[in-house]
């Protein structure tokens, strides 16, 4: 179905390759998982695959690149989207529409299915993945994991022969992996030819066929699925992979908090007597066209304490974020040290790492990157900061365009400015997106490091190895209002 062979790609204005050397087949209803270090070209092989190298993606490429048979460059962007549907790591950058049942309907009317059998195929896709409840509502309304759903529910609807998914787990709750896998499962049996760029691998035990590790651009091992369920955790940590086995995450203990959108709410009173340096929220409300997303009468974020926010898709994680860091309109107030701060004072004391990364990147370098918000004595020339890039293996990209990175080393980049800001609240979003275990290891520890200077540090997850190695309390939240 798929042959990539001794593909060398090079991204214009690259120094070097991202792919070198790359051979890989995957036969008919195979499901295969792409995985390894961040930066080794995952990303950039599911690009072959669908055609957006060389159509468009601009770079040079050697090797060959065949989809049932046909050189992938000499397919149309049309017969290519027949036949792949794809899954990007942030979705919202693959939506046509403003509505989740409009984007399920867009390839199938794109192709001139006739209006009822769009209809008819649009109700079944929601029922196999359980869309019931977003679908009447706007994309940009959606947390990142119901966007995600919505994206994969999307490019199934038009029955392609191959479906691609990159990172599909990366903001799904552990609820929501279960229903993925189950659609996982039923596409398998229904005999598309499935690969999965990953590095959250648990859910794939008894999924994968076959299991490819890259490493610089090129296959470094293959396993067959059965084999690679049966690795110990020592291999894996060799090669770099994540656990296979779910972490079991001890209970924290729970932030002082109350109100509807808090599960298992303490009482006021120990928010008011427990209050002290650090951030408090007092009648902190959020809506969006009448809909409650987030309602917390009160609670308490100390400094100095690394917080987890958890919670389903759609609880108001990102919407709390957003609250914090002086992004989103609310009611109620928001206090700093026991001083009440507007919405500009704390976008200045504030500094947060978002789902999607790449909009937080500005500059045409990795080191102006850094040195765009960097201040004090935290400026990227000292010996601290260099540390810091060698500890995210960002040193050797300091002349790279930002955009040129992958999404692991995106990642990395801005939670790097953000340990470098010097603010009193740092916000990191759904940060393991595109990382792999090493570099699980090093983003705890800049948690770590921010919270030991006593800065107020919230890590918003569905990661439960993260959430293990960072997480100081417990913030849960819970749906309100249907949600």
């Amino acid at each position: 179905m798929i042959r990539i062979d001794g593909v060398r790609w090079t991204y214009s204005g690259a120094d070097a390759p991202t792919l070198d050397g790359l051979t890989l087949h995957v036969r008919p209803g195979e499901t295969v998982v792409l995985c390894g270090p961040s930066g080794s070209g995952k990303s950039t092989a599911l690009r072959l695959m669908n055609g957006l190298i060389p159509h468009f993606h601009e770079g040079r490429l050697e090797g060959t690149v065949h989809l049932d048979g046909q050189a992938v460059a000499d397919l149309s962007l049309d017969r290519l989207g027949r036949r792949t549907g794809t899954v990007l790591q942030h979705p919202r950058r693959q939506f046509f529409t403003d509505e989740a049942e409009a984007e399920l309907a867009f390839a199938l009317e794109n192709f001139g299915e006739p209006p009822e059998r769009i209809r008819e195929r649009v109700t079944t896709v929601i029922d196999e993945h359980r869309l019931r409840g977003l679908t009447d509502r706007r994309l940009q309304e959606l947390s990142g994991g119901q966007q995600q759903q919505v994206a994969c529910a999307a490019a199934a609807a038009h029955r392609p022969p191959v479906l691609l998914f990159d990172e599909p787990t990366s903001n799904l709750s552990a609820a929501a992996i279960e229903r993925f896998t189950a659609t996982l499962a039923r596409l398998r049996a229904d005999g598309a030819t499935i690969v999965i760029a990953e590095h959250r691998l648990h859910f794939l035990r008894g999924i994968a066929d076959r299991v490819v590790a890259l490493r610089a651009g090129r296959v470094d091992a293959v396993w067959r699925g059965e084999e690679f369920a049966a690795l110990d955790d020592d291999t894996l940590s060799a090669e770099g992979l994540r656990s296979l086995a779910p972490v079991p995450r001890p209970v924290p203990p729970r932030a002082c908090a109350h109100g509807p959108s808090i599960d298992g709410d303490t009482p006021s009173a120990g928010v008011l007597a427990n209050a002290g340096a650090g951030v408090t929220l007092r009648d902190v409300r959020c809506a969006f066209h009448g809909r409650r997303v987030l309602d917390i009468r009160e609670a308490y974020l100390p400094a100095g304490t690394v917080t987890a926010v958890t919670g389903p898709n759609g609880a108001g994680k990102s919407t709390l974020a957003r609250i914090l860091t002086g992004l989103q309109r609310h009611d109620g107030e928001v206090l700093l040290d026991g001083r009440r701060l507007s919405r500009t004072h704390r976008q200045r004391v504030s500094a947060i790492v978002m789902q999607d990364v790449q909009r937080q990147l500005f500059t045409d370098s990795v080191g102006a990157e850094l040195r765009l918000d960097a201040s004090g004595d935290a400026a990227p020339e000292d010996e601290r900061s260099r540390a810091l890039l060698r500890d995210l293996d960002l040193e050797p990209l300091s002349s790279r365009h930002p955009l040129s990175l992958s999404g692991g080393q995106q990642q990395r980049l801005v939670v790097a400015a953000a340990r470098l800001s010097a603010r009193r609240i740092v916000v990191f979003d759904e940060p393991s997106s595109g990382v792999d275990r090493r570099h699980l290891h090093s983003i705890t520890q800049v948690m770590r490091d921010l919270a030991g200077e006593g800065v107020v540090v919230l890590l918003i997850s569905h990661d439960d190895e993260l959430l293990t190695l960072a997480t100081d309390q417990e913030l849960k939240l819970r749906l309100i209002d249907g949600a």
